[in-house]
């Protein structure tokens, strides 16, 4: 299963979604100190975004995703250390400085 995992995470970094794409896009041209990787397996789990130095993990959210269906996972990272922030699809577009800000907020003391 994990060699599954890891084939689906490399699939998955060759063929990002529009939105994956232009939050990557922003994620270095904002953050270029900050080294984040995409698409990187936890455990069970494949994350969209993570910066290891801080433990911020970012999930780029689209209409599949409901808090319920995420609470596992969710869970799951959140005792391995990490802060899950989940972006929603249409916050890229409509509130962008907002959401770098926030990032920016989670990395700033790493």
């Amino acid at each position: 299963m994990e060699k599954d995992l890891k084939a689906l995470a490399h699939e998955m970094r060759l063929n990002p979604t529009n939105h994956e794409r232009f939050l990557w896009y922003k994620l270095k041209a904002k953050f270029p100190k900050y080294h984040f990787r995409r698409q990187f397996q936890i455990g069970p789990y494949i994350v969209d975004f993570i910066n290891l130095k801080s433990k911020l993990i970012l999930e780029c959210d689209g209409g599949q995703h409901t808090k319920e269906k995420d609470k596992a996972r969710d869970l799951f990272l959140q005792n391995k250390g990490y802060v899950v922030l989940h972006i929603w699809n249409k916050d890229l577009i409509t509130n962008m400085n907002g959401i770098l800000t926030l990032i920016y907020e989670h990395l700033k003391d790493n």
